[in-house]
C-alpha cells in the first residue's frame, strides 16, 4: 500500500507543528514545566527537520528512516510528558501533549519512508 504522506509533505507538516507548538503556551495559557516542554518539542521538531534528506530541509543530514525512528520515539515519549515533567493535572496540558502524540502517530505511519520511492 502506497502511503499518502510524501517526505516533502511530511516536511511541511514538521515545520507547521514547529510554529503550532512554539504558539501553544500563549495560545492555551500553558506556563512552567508544560511550556518548558512545548519549547523543548518545537525545538527538537526544528531541528530534526532541518537536518533531514527531503526537500525543506537546511541541510541533508539525517536520512529518512533515522527521521522515521526519531519521530517514533518522539511519538512514544510525548503521552509521558504530562506525568514526568509533573503538570498532568493541568487539563490543557495533558491534552495538548495528547494530542500531539496523536497527529506525530498519524502523520508518522501515513509518511511513504522508502528512499528508493522518495522524491529526490
Amino acid at each position: 500500500m502506497q502511503k499518502p504522506i510524501s517526505p516533502t509533505t511530511h516536511g511541511i507538516i514538521d515545520y507547521s507543528t514547529v510554529a503550532t507548538t512554539a504558539a501553544a503556551p500563549a495560545l492555551l495559557g500553558l506556563s512552567g514545566r508544560a511550556a518548558g516542554a512545548a519549547y523543548g518539542v518545537a525545538g527538537a521538531v526544528a531541528g530534526l527537520a532541518a537536518m533531514t534528506d527531503f526537500k525543506p530541509s537546511l541541510k541533508r543530514a539525517v536520512p529518512l528512516r533515522g527521521h522515521e525512528m526519531a519521530d517514533i520515539g518522539m511519538g512514544m515519549l510525548l503521552p509521558a510528558l504530562p506525568w514526568m515533567l509533573g503538570f498532568a493535572k493541568d487539563k490543557r496540558a495533558r491534552n495538548f501533549f495528547l494530542g500531539l502524540t496523536a497527529m506525530t502517530m498519524a502523520v508518522t505511519l501515513l509518511t511513504d519512508w522508502n528512499p528508493s520511492r522518495a522524491e529526490a
